[in-house]
């Protein structure tokens, strides 16, 4: 039985070292980035987000070291990128008893928050409640972890919903391994979902819902999959490619300099470690 309080891909966190340059690095890609947010001390770190319909992605920085973002600086110190999922959370608390039911060491609820600065200059603060899987679990090289959103109205405002490029939503995130079945095992096993293979033999793990798919493929998989496109600076074992929904295909096409004729991509280099693909919905 899926997970009852934990449901589909809630957003991706693409981990950088300057966080003002990721920011104007994906503006550069047709994007609308919100204001910069400084989270909670206990985190010691600070975010812009890049918001859909349902999903979201977060650029992510440390300001202060922490016990919290310990891991992530480790993983900063060898690259930059796609470090992190998180699933929605329904309910942090009863999602963290839910997987320690499972034999899952679950962590939390941590609650935290940030200051937002809503369009008409007014400031709220948008607060959350996340729970995490082991640090040590990481299925294709992916932290994961689940969060509850407190004050959606905060998050999803309706003015960073528009992008240049048409994006609307997060279709699946890529992941590169050796091993793409037992990588996609230990996912399910960790969401409760059940996989299955694309006939390119890539291996497919629903999240729940309308979400968007986490998919485990080797680099011959990802290379047929993104023709033309240059692989450099992608990891060995890890996320690698993040693949949207545009409701304007040839916006999506002119916001990254690319012909629509083509595959409307962009390699790692120009989205701080993550290979971009639009697709038209």
């Amino acid at each position: 039985m899926a997970l009852q309080h934990v449901i589909g891909l809630d957003h991706v966190v693409v981990s950088v070292r300057d966080l003002d340059k990721a920011a104007a690095a994906w503006r550069a890609l047709g994007f609308t980035v919100s204001p910069r947010g400084t989270h909670s001390p206990h985190m010691g770190s600070a975010n812009y987000t890049i918001m859909f319909g349902e999903d979201y992605m977060e650029l992510l920085g440390v300001l202060t070291p922490t016990e919290h973002n310990a891991a992530m600086r480790e993983w900063l110190a060898e690259q930059e990128g796609i470090e992190r999922a998180a699933f929605t959370a329904l309910d942090a608390a009863a999602g963290v008893a839910e997987l320690q039911a499972k034999g899952i060491a679950a962590i939390g609820p941590i609650a935290f928050g940030r200051p937002v600065e809503l369009p008409d200059g007014t400031i709220a603060e948008a607060r959350f409640n996340v729970m995490r899987w082991p640090v040590g679990l990481r299925p294709g090289g992916l932290r994961i972890f689940a969060c509850q959103h407190l004050t959606r109205e905060n998050v999803w405002v309706p003015s960073l919903q528009s992008h240049a490029n048409g994006a609307a939503r997060i279709l699946r995130l890529e992941m590169l391994t050796g091993d793409p079945r037992a990588a996609a095992a230990e996912m399910a096993a960790l969401i409760v979902q059940s996989p299955r293979q694309d006939a390119d033999g890539a291996w497919v793990v629903p999240t729940g819902g309308d979400r968007a798919d986490l998919v485990f493929l080797d680099r011959a998989i990802l290379a047929a999959r993104h023709p033309g496109i240059s692989l450099e600076g992608l990891p060995e074992e890890g996320a690698a490619a993040l693949v949207l929904g545009t409701r304007d295909y040839p916006g999506a096409a002119r916001a990254l300099g690319v012909s629509a004729d083509g595959a409307v991509a962009v390699p790692a280099g120009r989205a701080t470690g993550v290979l971009l693909r639009f697709l038209a919905i």
